[in-house]
């Protein structure tokens, strides 16, 4: 039995070792620009920006591949805090600005076949197959994805009420204004 456990210690210390010298040896640099996108991009991993994630939409963005207002959950608030981090001009978001918006599903009439549980990127939606699903609001980015894939069209996406946990104050419009001659 010793010897038994003395075998496993000595294992799992040389593949300890093995392994953080492997992390050293082999660590892969990445571009800060494209961690401090990645930051600022709101993680929802929707794929509306057109890339399969936030992660892909940043890198492409740093190499200039492409634009800063395509992300329509993260909203201006995304485009002005990117275009101060980049130095570009802030442009609306592409498609418009959409109202904020939260999926609620009609549980008399959800079957269970857990499509929508497979189609949500942020794991908003609780339930178990052939159960009731139910959407967890407080996690839903309102990013549709889970509306298409339901069979029986049980899934409605509905405006989020203003409420003083959800408000935030407008942003100020640019305005310029043309001094007099003197």
């Amino acid at each position: 039995m010793l010897t038994a456990i003395l075998a496993l210690a000595l294992l799992a210390l040389v593949f300890g070792l093995l392994l953080g010298y492997a992390s050293i040896r082999f660590k892969v640099d990445s571009d800060p620009i494209v961690d401090k996108v990645d930051a600022i991009l709101p993680q929802t991993q929707c794929g509306q920006c057109g890339f399969p994630g936030c992660h892909p939409y940043a890198e492409a963005i740093a190499r200039g591949e492409a634009d800063i207002n395509m992300c329509p959950p993260g909203g201006e608030t995304v485009v002005m805090a990117l275009a101060d981090l980049l130095g570009r001009d802030a442009k609306p978001v592409e498609g418009g600005a959409k109202e904020k918006m939260i999926a609620i599903i009609d549980e008399q009439t959800c079957i269970g076949c857990t499509l929508c549980l497979q189609a949500c990127p942020v794991d908003a939606i609780l339930g178990a197959a052939k159960q009731m699903h139910t959407i967890i609001e407080s996690e839903c980015t309102g990013c549709e994805l889970c509306v298409e894939p339901c069979p029986v069209d049980c899934i409605s996406m509905i405006p989020v009420k203003v409420a003083p946990a959800t408000w935030t104050w407008p942003y100020p419009v640019a305005t310029t204004q043309k001094q007099p001659n003197a």
